[in-house]
Parts: C-alpha cells; sequence; structure tokens
C-alpha cells in the first residue's frame, strides 16, 4: 500500500474563550482518503478543535498545515478556498432561502460555470434534496436539513469535509442513513474528519479516532482498537 499523504496536521494548539483554557496542546494528523474521528463528552472541546481548524478560531499556540502549508490563524473565507468545508453543528442552513439556493451558497468559492455539475453531483448523492430543491429549507425535517447542511458543505468540491455531530438530534434511522452517507462519501474519495458525539456510530465508521477528555487528547488509536478499550466503553458505550 502507497505511504498515506497526510492532508492535515495539528500540532499542539491552545485555544481559549477569554480567560477559559478551552483546548490545552491538542494534536492530531488526517491523511487522505481515511475517515477521521474526534469523539468526547459535551464539552470537552471537539467543536471548538473543529471551528479552530476551519479558522473560526484563532488559536493562541500550536500550529495547523494543510496540504503542507501552515494556515494557522487564517481566515475561515480562506481555508474554505484551500478546499476544507464544514458542516457546522446545529445544521445552520439558511432557513427562509429554498434548497436549491442553500446549496448554490456551498457554492461561492467556486467558478459559476462549476456550479451545475457541482449541483447534480449533490442532487445524485440525495435524490431527497432534488426532489424538494424549490422547497422552503426551514419547512424540511431534521433530517433533511442535515442533508442539506452536508450536501452545501459538498458544493466547495472540499478535499477536506469537516462534520460537526451530524447525529444530533436525529432519530435513530436517520442516523443510520446519515452514517451511511457518510462512508459512501469517503467511498467515493472525500477525506473525512468527524466530531460526534454517537461514539458507537463515529468509531464504526471511522478509521482513526482521537479522544478528547477536557481539552485533551486521552486516547488514539485506529478505530478498532479504540473501540475495544475498556475506558472509552465506560465512559461512551454504557459497556
Amino acid at each position: 500500500m502507497a505511504e498515506q499523504k497526510t492532508l492535515l496536521k495539528v500540532d499542539g494548539i491552545h485555544v481559549y474563550y477569554g480567560s477559559i483554557h478551552a483546548i490545552k496542546g491538542v494534536s492530531f494528523e488526517v491523511n487522505e482518503g481515511e475517515i477521521v474521528t474526534l469523539i468526547g463528552a459535551n464539552g470537552a472541546g471537539k467543536s471548538t478543535t473543529l471551528n479552530t481548524v476551519a479558522g473560526l478560531l484563532k488559536p493562541r499556540a500550536g500550529s495547523i498545515s494543510f496540504e503542507g502549508r501552515d494556515i494557522t490563524g487564517m481566515s475561515a473565507s480562506k481555508v474554505v478556498s484551500l478546499g476544507m468545508a464544514l458542516c457546522p453543528e446545529g445544521r445552520r442552513v439558511f432557513q427562509q432561502m429554498t434548497v436549491k439556493e442553500n446549496l448554490e451558497m456551498g457554492g461561492y468559492s467556486r467558478q459559476p460555470q462549476e456550479i451545475p455539475a457541482s449541483l447534480e453531483n449533490v442532487f445524485s448523492r440525495f435524490p431527497r434534496l432534488k426532489e424538494r430543491e424549490k422547497q422552503i429549507a426551514g419547512t424540511l425535517s431534521g433530517g433533511e436539513q442535515q442533508m442539506l447542511a452536508m450536501g452545501r458543505a459538498l458544493m466547495s468540491k472540499p478535499k477536506l469535509l469537516m462534520l460537526d455531530e451530524p447525529s444530533m438530534g436525529l432519530a435513530p434511522i436517520l442516523v443510520e442513513q446519515i452514517f451511511d452517507i457518510v462512508k459512501e462519501l469517503n467511498e467515493a474519495g472525500s477525506t473525512i474528519l468527524l466530531v460526534e458525539q454517537n461514539a458507537q456510530m463515529a468509531l464504526s465508521v471511522a478509521d482513526r479516532a482521537y479522544v478528547l477528555g477536557t481539552g485533551r487528547i486521552t486516547i488514539s488509536g485506529n478505530a478498532a482498537e479504540v473501540l475495544a478499550d475498556d475506558r472509552v466503553r465506560a465512559a461512551y458505550l454504557g459497556g
């Protein structure tokens, strides 16, 4: 097997909210073609880590590089233009806009002539969105809004797709659907960094995993090893 290329490298980042030290020296990497998951309890710093990588928060120390290029402290719009897309926690679709308009917003960094092909690609992955392309996004179900948020992130044709709590608030059957889509996206060539509270589901689709505990990485390894770890089972899987 060819040596994997490191796409994202996060090295010793420290992030503060005012005087609160939220992230304390977190380091991890994502190789091309992988699904890597960050799991941990509520408040462990998972979303903060993802938002820092995406350029929405600035680390006070440490570095972040993407394809070998230092992106530490770079603006979120610049990060998107380099090929990273964040599907945020809580979906955050544009409620008053149609499905199609939401998707077009996701392609703002692309050339106008590239948009139709990207739309077709998203509609082929999410047939439900095609059926509802003229529908106002705020009237969609929770599962449909999650699909829309993921589709919108894919419109920028990212090299790295970052998903923040995609299963949050969804019925179990929809959670399975969303994770099937995550697997399909990965099989089709997307590299994915997944932040997820549903540790069982996340570990079942991921290649590698990092466990965050109050701002620090406490356990890391391939996903099967992490899933079998007694500490993880006790803390997150009720076993």
